[in-house]
């Protein structure tokens, strides 16, 4: 019996034991998650007031108890364990991309972000949206795509409730509460939130237009105006007076004018109307003297653009109206109109 009893006993001791590692284990994971909770809080409220916060491998080590990343930004202050990783982040401050696509040109900080460019021209791509046909190269990029038909919009701005679907945008978002513009451009010293805004910037000073049209040879500084102009060779939308056809609805209404004699735009000086806003703000300047173009040649001044543009052929000799028939040219339409009612007649004795 006491054999028995003893070992009852040391069953006993061996499970209150284990219950008390298991909840030692179990307030241990509690306490992990609790300080992983205070850590995420507190990088977040980094984020949020314009703070210095370090990278996600730097916060990584430093829950690890590693040291103090030895490489620093001395433009932004975040830190780095290699010196190559830091040498790549101070492009982004430079505006400098070592990384070309040779098939359309296209530049990148890293090698990393050209490799997932070069997918986008072999036509790879493996992450399909499941409630529409687009298909992706990056399962990144379908995540955040897919955003777009669910409404969410997971980065939210504590300051002023924004809230945004991809996380680079909620970034740039906080840098108009910081004040904080780390691109910064070495040539005029100017500094922008944003490393696209610097690198179309830069076009200026270079007189670089990288971005050309297939379609007619114009180039633009940067893709967003390229993406504008193209609109133009979209015919969408057609006059039923004429049937002349404009990339935009408004080019269309304001269009359909001409045909409906319409004139909302009433000058109250002199009571002439006009179809556009800009017309008659053009025309007001004549009853207020105002004639801010002047002209680089001499001394005359306009309150027209137009009228300065067809003055300034008489000092460069431009004439860009041509009479066929004859070959003779002209600084102004209607002084080609002119000459035409003439010229036809003598070429058809």
């Amino acid at each position: 019996m006491e054999f028995i009893k003893e070992e009852s006993e040391d069953v006993s001791d061996a499970e209150t034991q284990r219950e008390k590692e298991e909840e030692t284990e179990e307030q241990r994971d509690l306490l992990e998650v609790k300080v992983e909770s205070e850590e995420v809080n507190e990088d977040h409220q980094k984020i949020i007031f314009g703070e210095r916060s370090q990278t996600e491998d730097d916060f990584s080590q430093k829950r690890a108890g590693a040291k103090k990343s030895p490489f620093s930004c001395s433009q932004c202050g975040k830190c780095f364990t290699l010196k190559v990783n830091l040498n790549s982040h101070i492009r982004i401050h430079s505006g400098e991309r070592n990384f070309s696509c040779l098939q359309c040109g296209s530049s990148f900080f890293k090698n990393a972000d050209l490799k997932r460019h070069l997918q986008t021209h072999s036509g790879e791509k493996p992450y399909s949206c499941p409630h529409c046909s687009k298909s992706f190269t990056r399962k990144e990029s379908l995540e955040n795509h897919i955003r777009i038909h669910t409404g969410e919009k997971p980065f939210t701005c504590l300051l002023c409730d924004k809230s945004f679907i991809r996380k680079g945008h909620f970034k740039n978002h906080m840098r108009i509460h910081s004040g904080e513009r780390p691109f910064t451009c070495h040539e005029c010293g100017k500094s922008f939130t944003q490393a696209t805004i610097l690198r179309n910037h830069q076009h200026s000073h270079s007189g670089e237009r990288p971005f050309g049209c297939d379609l007619c040879g114009k180039s633009f500084i940067s893709a967003k105006h390229l993406k504008i102009h193209q609109k133009i060779h979209q015919k969408l939308f057609l006059c039923s007076f004429c049937g002349k056809m404009f990339s935009q609805l408004g080019y269309l209404k304001e269009h359909q004018k001409i045909h409906t004699g319409e004139k909302a735009h009433v000058c109250s000086v002199c009571g002439n109307s006009f179809s556009r806003a800009k017309y008659l703000k053009e025309h007001q300047k004549v009853h207020t003297g105002e004639k801010p173009y002047k002209c680089s040649h001499c001394d005359k001044s306009f309150s027209q653009s137009g009228n300065l543009k067809i003055h300034e052929r008489v000092h460069t000799g431009e004439k860009p109206y041509h009479c066929p028939p004859c070959g003779r040219s002209f600084i102004t339409s209607s002084a080609l109109l002119s000459h035409r009612r003439n010229c036809l007649p003598k070429l058809s004795k």
